[in-house]
């Protein structure tokens, strides 16, 4: 099968988008509202955009009634977050943050999310994620304000917290982190099934 997208450009590949490039990690992002409430939701179109500066990409695909969600709303008002990294253990709550509940209610309540708070941001911190980037908004860039477009929300990390327990040597390891990535559909995916390959010298 081959899709021609430049002559038919109106056919849905979301299915063929979010299934074939995967895993992709999980950026569990806390936003406070203009009213102070707590917001928390996972993004799985998140990368890292840039190293010096420090900058993380991360999309929303929009709503079929074109409405920003609370997150973006949330940080076009009030320019901070924080990107959780979701381990293993986190991921029943991650999943049930990601029920439609109205703005004012927090789903940090909803989901029995226990928060910390941030050090250089409003937003708060989820207690048990391991590895979180604190965050202010860069800018936003409208790739499409139609359903299913994209409005891709640049960050930039103004600090970063490191569990001690997930640090080797220095470094992040990747068993200790544990995280989680999603692919197509309802499936999931651990890093815990992972081998070396040195990269060659020429």
């Amino acid at each position: 099968m081959f899709l021609d997208l430049i002559q038919n450009n109106n056919r849905s590949v979301y299915s063929y988008l979010v299934g074939g490039i995967s895993p992709r990690p999980i950026a569990w992002i806390s936003t406070l509202s203009n009213e102070g409430v707590s917001n928390i939701a996972p993004y799985s179109f998140f990368t890292v955009a840039s190293c010096q500066p420090a900058v993380l990409s991360v999309t929303q695909v929009n709503p079929s009634d074109k409405a920003n969600k609370d997150t973006l709303t949330n940080l076009l008002a009030t320019k901070e977050c924080v990107v959780n990294i979701v381990s293993h253990a986190l991921v029943e709550q991650m999943n049930q943050s990601c029920a439609n509940y109205p703005n004012n209610v927090s789903e940090f309540d909803e989901a029995s999310i226990e928060r910390v708070p941030s050090q250089l941001v409003n937003p708060p911190s989820v207690a048990a994620s391991k590895v979180r980037y604190e965050c202010k908004l860069r800018e936003v860039i409208t790739i499409s304000d139609e359903p299913s477009g994209g409005q891709m929300m640049l960050l930039d990390v103004v600090g970063i917290f490191l569990d001690d327990t997930v640090l080797v040597n220095g470094y992040i390891d990747p068993t200790r982190l544990d995280a989680v990535g999603k692919m197509g559909g309802d499936y999931f995916s651990t890093t815990k099934d992972k081998f070396v390959l040195k990269r060659p010298q020429l």
